[in-house]
């Protein structure tokens, strides 16, 4: 699952433009050599294109991580709703669903999660602002689902809990290839629900 696939609804059903060649390209690159690591001119001659045609695409550095990132956000939020709206009834349903959802996207996309990681400060106030809010947002999905899961768990803690999962299934960036997707998709999706069932009680 691409991050257009992963971040946009009908995604998977569109061929991918240049300008997504282009940005996939760049976060790779961004989150391998750093933001201030990068120049136009590498993301040109990575991409095989030219000074005038890449600026054609985007305005500059900026603006490729604004477009790595916002979707990103909105794609996880609209994904967290759906799957958390598909299970109100059963709570382990929608725990289960919205960890399988972030696993998948977090193998998919290990480039974007350190690009989030690591750059996200770099951006303008206003689209980090925007981020900041949609990813809040996406945690309340997860604190509605947990505290139903759960009864008597404050909202609090299941924030606490929330962030654990994120930390658990955002590791991808750091994992090797010893391990193949489908196995590391078992462990990360076992570890996080284990995580989430049996929390510290008081």
């Amino acid at each position: 699952m691409t991050v257009e696939q992963q971040t946009r609804g009908a995604a998977g059903s569109r061929r991918r433009s240049r300008r997504d060649e282009i940005l996939e390209i760049a976060v790779g690159l961004f989150a391998a050599r750093g933001y201030h690591g990068v120049s136009m001119d590498d993301i040109g001659a990575a991409a095989g294109v030219t000074g005038p045609a890449l600026y054609h695409h985007f305005a500059g550095k900026e603006a490729m991580l604004v477009a790595a990132l916002v979707p990103v956000s909105e794609g996880l939020l609209d994904g967290g709703r759906e799957r958390a709206l598909r299970h109100t009834a059963d709570p382990r349903a929608a725990v289960e669903s919205l960890i399988g959802f972030h696993v998948d996207f977090a193998l998919a996309n290990p480039a974007v999660i350190a690009l989030h990681l690591h750059e996200l400060d770099r951006l303008p106030e206003e689209p980090r602002r925007e981020i900041r809010r949609l990813q809040r947002l996406y945690v309340e999905q997860w604190v509605t689902v947990l505290t139903a899961l759960h009864e008597g768990l404050p909202a609090a803690e299941a924030r606490v809990l929330a962030h654990a999962a994120f930390g658990l299934m955002n590791s991808t960036p750091f994992l090797g290839g010893e391990v193949d997707r489908l196995r590391c998709a078992e462990l990360l999706r076992g570890a996080t629900l284990a995580a989430l069932l049996d929390h510290p009680r008081r």
